[in-house]
């Protein structure tokens, strides 16, 4: 038999290798920041309309248990990508716009997964989740580890959140826009000489901030920040540029992977509706419930945005979309936008049923919108209510994509595909719901119990309750999802099983 040629082998294996990885779905997370599960029309909002979320839900199965890690940002994204809850490892609460990088380089994540698989994978939006490891970070010049050493082969974020400094695009951890002759330098202890503050110089804000919450440093585009920094001028950005930026970053990574004939996994973090809502100027003023309104309008904008984008490129049947949220609202949460007046006024509830909020150790703060679309696999029109937690979508993507996870690596993140598809409503055994002041709840068969805390019940300033009791707390969830009656004394049965389960899953470790 004739040998073929070692070009035509290689050719050959080529296309064999890139044919069984077309196999697999693109795949898209959508993630919002503190939307609630009650601000989707979808979910059962009339004062505020969202239809292109509501499409996916129409196209897919909406979840109505499913949950982030932590009722706050930063320990909800990490456990979304390390697959471990954040309460095990020091130093993940809210950050610093300075902080180092907290995801371990030396670990499994979500992106690495899928780089196994042979996916492109990219991060476009807010990062927060720390860059560097020295400090002060140097960023004037290539800033590691971060995103490409967690597993992203490609990096358009902003540092933090909007509302801290450095308020700059970085590209692949490069600033944009940097000048060598006006270096960019941060401060988050005290201002640099000369800087106007907030605090100072109020008549420059074009959004006023409340006094007790710390917005009132760094001026960039009108609006106080936290922290201080000088330098950089021609780096920062505006707030009403960030969603039009990000959607066209965000198609191009998909474009440059087709060019690349790999499939695609996206980390969409969008900025959007966490504060300073500044909102394109085209949103302002249109939902009737001030600037944390239009800020959900335009993130449903860029919903309907991308998944046009994947439309016109033929991507739509073969992309696993995933829309879900880091933690529950907050109408209040460091500057007077109006949005808590008009809230109020309407008796808009951005919790729905749920009660508390973000930083919450009750329900609203992690029970968050959670929709997944995939027409290939996923029936349309569902509903599920399925206990889920996002820290289990490593393990099952890693399913999905026959990707071993580590046999002797520590994990939290258990294989849940068949209730993220839909071909199971079964819950997950138990999850672990990590509010603000690290008082951790479990919640299993419908039971949720809280444990005892010294936290303040009421969080002045947010206007949000938080739950926190120094007695023990338990909750019918299939009776009472609103959480309005604590029965820990008619079910020390319960108390003492759930306390139980929780300290053995605590006492777990790396």
């Amino acid at each position: 038999m004739k040998k073929k040629p070692a070009g035509i082998v290689l050719l050959l294996c080529i296309c064999c290798l890139f044919s069984r990885a077309q196999q697999h779905p693109n795949v898209l997370i959508l993630y919002t920041d503190d939307l609630g599960y009650g601000d989707l029309s979808c979910n059962g909002a009339t004062t505020i309309a969202t239809p292109n979320v509501d499409r996916l839900a129409q196209e897919g199965i909406n979840f109505s248990n499913a949950h982030a890690t932590a009722s706050t940002c930063t320990p909800s994204r990490y456990s979304l990508l390390s697959g471990r809850y954040a309460w095990r490892k020091d130093g993940t609460n809210i950050l610093p716009g300075d902080a180092n990088l907290v995801i371990p380089t030396d670990i499994t994540t979500l992106p690495k997964v899928f780089q196994q698989a042979g996916y492109e994978t990219g991060v476009v939006g807010k990062w927060h989740l720390g860059l560097g490891s020295q400090s002060p970070v140097d960023w004037n010049k290539k800033v590691t580890p971060g995103p490409a050493e967690v597993g992203f082969d490609y990096s358009f974020i902003f540092p933090a959140t909007a509302d801290r400094v450095p308020t700059i695009f970085m590209e692949n951890q490069l600033a944009l826009g940097l000048e060598a002759t006006d270096p960019i330098a941060v401060n988050y202890q005290k201002p640099f000489p000369g800087e106007l503050t907030g605090k100072k110089h109020p008549e420059l804000l074009k959004i006023l901030n409340d006094p007790n919450q710390g917005h009132d440093g760094h001026i960039t585009n009108g609006i106080g920040r936290i922290g201080f920094m000088k330098g950089g001028k021609r780096s920062e950005w505006t707030d009403e540029e960030l969603g039009y930026v990000f959607n066209n970053k965000a198609l191009r990574f998909i474009d440059n992977s087709l060019k690349k004939q790999k499939p695609f996994f996206l980390y969409y973090a969008i900025h959007n509706i966490h504060v300073p809502r500044m909102p394109g100027t085209e949103f302002k003023g249109k939902s009737g419930l001030g600037y944390r309104g239009d800020a959900i309008l335009e993130m449903d904008h860029t919903v309907g945005v991308i998944m046009k984008g994947l439309q016109e490129r033929g991507l739509l049947n073969n992309t696993l979309v995933i829309f879900s949220s880091d933690n529950g609202p907050v109408l209040n949460d460091g500057y007077l936008d109006q949005s808590e007046a008009t809230a109020r006024s309407l008796n808009y509830q951005p919790g729905g049923i749920y009660r508390g909020g973000k930083y919450s150790a009750f329900e609203a703060g992690t029970r968050v919108p959670f929709i997944i679309r995939w027409p290939q696999q996923v029936a349309a029109g569902k509903t599920s209510a399925a206990l889920f937690s996002q820290v289990d979508l490593m393990a099952s993507f890693a399913a999905l994509l026959h990707i071993p996870l580590p046999a002797k690596e520590f994990t939290d993140s258990r294989n849940s595909l068949s209730a993220l598809l839909g071909k199971s409503t079964a819950d997950r055994e138990y999850i672990i719901e990590q509010p603000a002041n690290h008082a951790l709840c479990i919640l299993k068969d419908g039971w949720k119990y809280m444990t005892p805390s010294n936290g303040r019940a009421f969080m002045e300033g947010v206007n949000i309750e938080t739950g926190y009791s120094k007695e023990d707390q338990l909750y019918d969830l299939k009776t009472d999802p609103g959480e309005k009656n604590n029965v820990a004394a008619k079910h020390p049965e319960r108390v003492l099983q759930l306390k139980t389960l929780l300290k053995k899953v605590r006492a777990a470790s790396e």
